[in-house]
């Protein structure tokens, strides 16, 4: 039986605290992609643009104090939102896929060498694959993989088989973008410290569902991306352990990154900015801060809570359906909002194709995880990713949509 709990989230109040809604009647179920964003973080970068314009860190007139305040209140925003009270440890990025590179170019090429072990799970999005790829190749290090099982899970047994006295790395992801599998990152982090290894999570996907806490998971370093969790394009985090990011060079250099410059060398600024280098995205950080402000006022637990419910019943509409196949676990708790599924003889861009006509908004394709639909015998699939803001109409229009893909592509049935 699905509960109801919109006495504790207030839906209509949610929707209409994102203007995107006022103007469209589609159901937007791309939200893995990017989400919509809610009226306070739209304003919170038109108000740093239209009363505090100035480049931060490099003035001492006002309206550079201000701009500077505004970015680096912005950073204690994040630090406290997830856990930790040193605000150096927060680095900003345009978006995940920075932050692991930086991880990669800086710990990765000083800290891996020759036969070093890289371990990274199947079910990462390329942007955890790609840079450990290009260390292994650069430094001879071995990029290993670990597998999941055909629901998305990972066995304690193969976790602790991948992980060896060569490992010096595991990147692994918190929730698969594929699956929304809960990963158990706690575990694998206790592993890979025994080992005397570090361990990269990405948090892309789970930062906007649930709390973490990167004091209690114990991680070595923590990445995510702004546009996910409400917050604006062009902005992203890097969490890295004070004592790790102080013994890391720069990965970009130039302005506002040094002490000073001289002829034939450099002194590098202190964190967090020795990671910051040229002018920074402090509207995106001020709209960033706005989006964990909604975040935490609404409620992780409610959000949390809301997406289970309105995943429920996306799956459960979706397993009446004949030939229609849910990735992963059949059981919704292990979805976090992510459903990916495919239609017996009609290709995921045309399944797309029949929503979209329909007013419903899904992402087709290999998601840019291909090893992991590789691995679970599948090209391309169908995703539709829910958030908290979605409506339990929304859900029913997707699934009869669904259930109707088949016949409007040519079948019998």
């Amino acid at each position: 039986m699905i509960r109801n709990d919109n006495e504790k989230l207030n839906i209509d109040k949610i929707r209409n605290d994102f203007p995107i809604f006022k103007t469209t009647g589609r159901a937007y179920l791309d939200s893995a992609a990017t989400s919509q964003k809610p009226e306070c973080v739209i304003k919170a970068e038109e108000s740093f643009y239209k009363e505090s314009n100035a480049n931060t860190l490099r003035g001492f007139y006002p309206l550079s104090v201000k701009a500077t305040e505004i970015y680096e209140d912005a950073r204690k925003t994040v630090a406290s939102f997830i856990g930790t009270d040193k605000s150096e440890e927060i680095i900003f990025t345009r978006n995940a896929t920075e932050s692991l590179n930086l991880i990669a170019y800086s710990y990765g090429m000083t800290n891996i060498n020759e036969g070093d072990e890289i371990v990274v799970s199947i079910a990462e999005h390329h942007s955890n694959i790609l840079p450990w790829q290009m260390i292994a190749q650069s430094k001879g290090a071995v990029l290993k993989y670990l597998e999941c099982k055909q629901d998305g899970s990972f066995s304690d047994e193969d976790i602790e088989k991948a992980i060896s006295e060569k490992t010096k790395l595991v990147a692994f992801t918190h929730v698969s973008n594929v699956l929304g599998r809960i990963n158990p990152i706690e575990k694998v982090i206790s592993l890979v410290h025994k080992a005397g290894a570090v361990a990269v999570i990405d948090a892309s996907q789970s930062i906007q569902h649930t709390k973490i806490d990167v004091k209690k998971t114990n991680v070595d370093f923590l990445v995510f991306s702004g546009h996910k969790m409400l917050g604006p394009m062009g902005i992203g985090v890097l969490y890295g352990k004070k004592e790790i990011l102080d013994k890391m060079p720069p990965f970009l250099t130039g302005g506002e990154m040094i002490e000073s410059v001289r002829r034939d060398s450099a002194t590098y600024a202190k964190l967090p900015h020795k990671f910051e280098a040229g002018t920074v995205n402090a509207a995106g950080a001020a709209g960033l801060a706005a989006a964990i402000g909604y975040l935490e006022e609404t409620g992780l637990d409610k959000i949390h809570a809301r997406d289970r419910e309105l995943t429920q019943r996306a799956i459960e509409g979706l397993k009446k359906i004949k030939h229609v196949h849910v990735l992963g676990s059949d059981d919704y708790r292990e979805h976090n909002g992510i459903i990916s599924f495919t239609v017996d003889d009609v290709h995921p861009h045309d399944v797309s194709e029949v929503l979209s006509a329909d007013g419903i908004d899904v992402r087709a394709g290999h998601h840019c995880a291909q090893p992991l639909l590789e691995h679970l015998k599948v090209r391309n699939a169908t995703r539709a990713s829910i958030m908290f803001y979605n409506t339990e109409d929304e859900i029913d229009r997707f699934v009869s949509s669904v259930a109707n893909v088949r016949v409007r592509m040519g079948f019998a049935d």
